[in-house]
């Protein structure tokens, strides 16, 4: 069940990309530290992560053995607020991939203007298959171990791939036999245990808000727009949710099973209900064709959602890309390579780093309301969700216009900008 190596897909196209997330988070971060004139010997400041935390994690399954884990949680920069970020499950989690993310994190809440500062953290165990005992003492037994590099005013974890709202109950759970009862401890909680309306859909509705705000600046009308969703977990399926609220029209899914399509449009709550609720493969799904992945990248279409692991879109697959729009709804899914192509090819792009904050805008308002022992109704969450993700924007492209900047570089300067301004304020750099 621990990390093993994976077989390279027979289809180029379909591979995950063989340059790692930290080096494509490197790249972007370097762009944005030089455009910005800062001085050469405080880069490995900013760059390296403040603390890095590993720890064992054995196991015994229901086979019979016993499997050892590792669990990481890696705090990158605090300058601005607690370290915020997800916990990850999945086999190929290391401590690379979560040193990106964490990365990551941390300029996503300064472009958001929340404030946190980045962390990221995971265990690289295969959920399929695990049992719920299994899964909660995995869950619990990272938390007993990490706790005291953790809480509300230091670090609040949040679910990510291969966790929700239930792993996050069993985090916080955990947390209050060490330290009392702190529901803002971690974010993306069920809303029987003081979560937030609004959290669960949060990164899909804020990646259609993006798609919107981008809509508007090409003179696309979402009603008559044609769409693709690759990755359909929690983030997929609540994008294709919520552009069916705007009358667009589904056409071809993939996932870690295959990829299906159809011309006349996939209902996405079907979908729903079939994968998620009744435990159906999605290639399964009676309503749509199946394909062979690497077409899924040749479906015809608007607009583009990679929503599944990092380093999907690459030199393989960006020079066919049948769309006007991407809006990144994974976490890095397109190498620096892939950017270039886009670029080329005249492929609008809303980076991830602006795309896919409206998890930590609604967890942020989670946290806040947990501090207050108080709860906003779900209309109250979408709408300060969309009007933080709008400001967003305007500010990421209006830098971006000045500056003939893409909005990924747009978003990284003001992100490294503002986390720097911090620091500088504290006193930590001058």
């Amino acid at each position: 069940m621990a990390t093993e190596a994976l077989r390279e897909p027979a289809d180029p196209r379909t591979r995950r990309a063989r340059v790692s997330e930290l080096e494509v988070v490197r790249h972007h971060f370097d762009r944005a530290w030089d455009s910005l004139g800062l001085s050469d010997d405080a880069r490995q400041i900013f760059w390296e992560p403040y603390r890095e935390v590993s720890v064992q994690i054995p196991i015994k399954l229901s086979d019979g053995a016993m499997h050892v884990f590792h669990g990481f949680r890696i705090q990158h920069n605090g300058a601005r607020g607690p370290y915020k970020g997800g916990m990850r499950f999945h086999p190929e989690v290391d401590i690379d991939e979560v040193r990106a993310l964490a990365s990551m994190m941390t300029w996503k809440t300064a472009v958001a203007s929340i404030p946190f500062g980045g962390a990221k953290g995971g265990v690289n165990v295969d959920t399929r298959g695990l049992k719920e005992e299994e899964l909660q003492r995995i869950a619990r037994s990272l938390l007993d171990k990490i706790d005291k590099v953790i809480g509300p005013n230091r670090d609040i974890p949040a679910p990510d791939i291969g966790t929700n709202a239930q792993t996050m109950a069993w985090m916080m759970d955990e947390y209050g036999k060490l330290n009392g009862h702190t529901p803002a401890c971690v974010t993306g909680k069920p809303i029987s245990l003081e979560g937030s309306y609004g959290r669960e859909a949060a990164t899909g509705r804020g990646c259609v808000i993006m798609f919107e705000e981008a809509a508007a600046r090409l003179g696309i009308d979402p009603a008559e727009t044609t769409f693709t969703v690759q990755g359909f977990g929690n983030v997929g399926s609540w994008i294709a949710r919520a552009m069916r609220e705007l009358g667009a029209k589904l056409v071809a899914v993939a996932d870690q099973d295959g990829a299906i399509r159809s011309e006349a449009g996939i209902d996405a709550d079907r979908l729903v209900e079939h994968v998620h609720v009744g435990g159906g493969k999605l290639t399964e799904y009676p309503e749509a064709e199946e394909i062979e992945t690497g077409d899924f990248y040749e479906v015809p279409c608007d607009v583009f959602f990679p929503a599944a692991l990092g380093g999907m879109v690459h030199e393989d697959n960006a020079p066919i890309l049948a769309c006007r729009v991407m809006v990144e709804g994974a976490n890095n899914p397109t190498t620096f390579a892939a950017d270039e192509i886009l670029a080329d090819r005249g492929i609008y792009v809303v980076p991830d780093l602006i795309a896919n904050a409206g998890g930590v805008v609604v967890s942020y308002f989670e946290w806040v309301q947990n501090l207050q022992h108080f709860r906003w109704e779900e209309p109250a969450v979408n709408d300060m969700l969309r009007s933080v993700m709008k400001r967003t924007f305007g500010e990421v492209l209006h830098r971006a216009e000045r500056d003939g900047r893409s909005l990924r570089e747009a978003a990284f300067e003001i992100g490294v900008d503002r986390v720097v301004e911090a620091s500088r304020t504290r006193g930590y750099f001058s």
